[in-house]
């Protein structure tokens, strides 16, 4: 169900004083959206803090990406357009800047991180038991937009709930902010319980 300006730019500053009360929103990191009615996209424009926003800060844009208003939209604008398309019930994407992913994906060459057995995993769409496992895939960050569409285009599949931008942050998406924010917080959990884990073993190693 698509909404109105209004509603989106409402729920758009909500989940900025969200995640920067869990600490995903330094500096000016990140980026949120929202699908609108007739095609359009409300996003936060480039260089805001995400948890100050105000209605200003978000803008509309076309299914393309072009500005629908005289604001410069997140300067990675390409990265929900490409989601929209790719994933026809979404209807909020989340882009935060994540200690965890930064950590877990620095230093090493893992195409993607499988996360098992654990209860917060019940958390994504679909997951009803901590007995299975999630594989969240993982791409190369690169200042050029195009470089990370193609690597998403080739990789994704229509089950995928998350990917993480290496030495970067993660995307999130959902049927409604709600759930984009729910899936946003248990990755975060999730990734940091990695974080720790890898401290563990090296301790043990050393």
């Amino acid at each position: 169900m698509t909404m109105d300006l209004d509603r989106a730019r409402t729920q758009i500053i909500s989940a900025g004083k969200f995640l920067d009360s869990k600490g995903l929103a330094p500096a000016t990191s990140g980026n949120y959206s929202v699908r609108l009615s007739g095609d359009c996209i409300a996003i936060t424009v480039s260089g805001s803090h995400k948890g100050r926003l105000t209605d200003a800060d978000v803008i509309t844009i076309d299914k393309t990406g072009a500005a629908l208003e005289d604001k410069k939209p997140s300067a990675e604008t390409a990265l929900h357009t490409q989601l929209y398309g790719l994933f026809p019930q979404a209807q909020a994407i989340l882009h935060v800047h994540s200690v965890p992913a930064t950590v877990v994906t620095r230093g090493n060459t893992q195409k993607a991180i499988v996360l098992e057995g654990y209860e917060m995993l019940k958390a994504f769409p679909g997951i009803n038991t901590h007995e299975t496992s999630l594989e969240i895939p993982i791409f190369e960050n690169s200042q050029d937009m195009k470089d990370i569409r193609e690597q998403v285009e080739r990789r994704i599949t229509k089950d995928t709930p998350a990917y993480i931008i290496r030495d970067h942050g993660f995307y999130v998406w959902g049927r409604d902010m709600a759930e984009a924010e729910r899936i946003a917080e248990a990755l975060e959990y999730l990734l940091a319980c990695e974080m720790e884990s890898m401290k563990i073993r090296a301790g043990a190693r050393a």
